[in-house]
């Protein structure tokens, strides 16, 4: 009983046999989530099934290194705390327009360089944090969520380009996904609520098997044992495309920064060290250099997985490194990544399109913390609608300097410039948080 207790301690050593399930339990919270944007990029840039594959492989086995990273840090790397890593969506906006004009070489070139802002950002936190407060992280986080949707909806119908694209078959796989997800969610309990991604998608991939739209000679021709190598597909720099990313490497660190805070008041009932703020949003940064080395997007601390800290309060830090251990040996058996790789589209369209949602909301439940009022309003306002509108409509640029039409004709930068922005050049009064004090009260 002892030894059992002790998962609900910091370093403590429980068996083998209670630690694997438990670390089993945060692998399938974020599987999904951590493969899913691999698989978007991948598409969006014209990868063979191959390279889809290799992508894939190399995701597992860097979420589950940087995963070990953040549990048993490496000096200044690492929070000492039970993070689960893996591939952010937060990225994926920005890693489509990118790829779209430079490749999957120009993506990868962005994320590395962008990837020394986080590590900056995490060795001067306490100086940094005030200018990102909640409204502006909110407002990036909606804008994240609102340039998603499309991009779920195509998928929802089959890919953007497919030829049955908006087929009753798609539909009805991705609506079969979508049910089964708010089902589980809404009523199942313990591991089938928290893996009903997972458990959405693993029923539609069998549905969509004797429709025919499986197709498994990939997954026969992969390899039983291969071992990711570093610079797959190259790299290219370009400043715009590293500006961009740089802006969404800001957001991530403090979006993993509420992640700890949520593990250390949940599962330690205290607040977050400044020390292990720091070693998180470095580990965050320098895990996302590394992911790029090895050919993925930036990896960054999941939020799923500090809900299921918050939910069992199980903070033990062994638990979770067999999940670890679990994606790295996964990340080493191509055979694993091409089962995935061949997941028909409306499947993972059915998986993603709430996650997305999420993320809009959760953007707006953080503008709420910040409270609205005439400052407030202005600033997002001003965000919203050019940063917004001048995305959706790029002719309007036609005669603006290049940086300018660089960063605005993606909504997720220009949103996150604009509020960064104003809310320095507006700063709150005294009267102002009155005002919202009076509201939330």
């Amino acid at each position: 009983m002892k030894n059992n207790a002790s998962v609900y301690e910091l370093d403590g050593r429980p068996e083998l046999k209670i630690a694997l399930p438990l670390g089993l339990q945060h692998v399938l919270a974020m599987f999904t989530g951590n493969l899913a944007p691999i698989i978007i990029i991948a598409n969006v840039v014209g990868l063979t099934e191959a390279e889809k594959i290799y992508m894939i492989q190399c995701a597992m086995v860097v979420a589950g290194i940087v995963t070990m990273i953040q549990l048993y840090p490496v000096g200044r790397i690492g929070a000492r705390l039970p993070l689960v890593m893996g591939t952010s969506f937060a990225f994926v906006p920005t890693a489509i327009a990118v790829g779209h004009a430079y490749g999957l070489s120009g993506v990868l070139g962005a994320s590395l360089l962008g990837s020394f802002v986080e590590i900056i950002m995490g060795i001067f936190i306490k100086p940094l944090r005030k200018f990102f407060p909640p409204l502006v992280i909110g407002s990036v986080l909606m804008a994240i969520g609102l340039s998603l949707l499309p991009v779920g909806i195509e998928y929802f119908a089959g890919g953007a380009g497919a030829e049955d694209f908006g087929s009753l078959d798609n539909m009805f796989l991705g609506f079969l996904v979508l049910f089964i997800i708010i089902l589980l969610q809404r009523f199942a309990k313990g591991i089938f609520s928290i893996s009903a991604i997972l458990v959405g998608i693993v029923v539609g991939y069998l549905v969509a098997i004797p429709m025919g739209k499986v197709e498994f000679s990939s997954v026969a021709a992969a390899s039983w044992i291969s071992i990711p190598m570093p610079m797959k597909f190259g790299m290219d720099f370009h400043l715009d495309a590293v500006l961009k990313f740089s802006a969404i490497y800001l957001v991530a660190g403090l979006e993993s920064m509420g992640n700890i805070s949520g593990i250390t008041i949940a599962g330690l009932d205290r607040e977050a060290t400044e020390d292990e703020l720091s070693g998180a949003v470095i580990a965050d940064g320098a895990g996302s250099l590394f992911a790029a080395i090895f050919n993925v997007l930036p990896n960054t601390a999941f939020g799923q997985n500090a809900g299921i800290v918050a939910m069992t309060k199980v903070v033990n830090r062994y638990c979770v490194a067999t999940g670890a251990v679990f994606l790295i040996l996964a990340g080493i058996i191509p055979k694993i990544g091409a089962v995935v790789s061949v997941m028909p589209t409306s499947v993972l369209g059915g998986a993603v399109i709430t996650v997305f949602a999420m993320i809009t909301i959760n953007g707006i439940k953080m503008i709420s913390r910040a409270g609205f009022n005439s400052r407030n309003n202005i600033i997002l306002a001003i965000a919203f609608s050019l940063g917004l509108g001048l995305s959706q409509v790029p002719e309007a640029m036609e005669n603006m300097p290049y940086l300018f039409k660089e960063i605005f004709s993606d909504s997720v930068v220009g949103v996150g410039v604009l509020a960064l922005i104003f809310n320095i050049v507006f700063p709150e009064n005294k009267e102002e948080v009155d005002e919202i004090s009076k509201v939330q009260n």
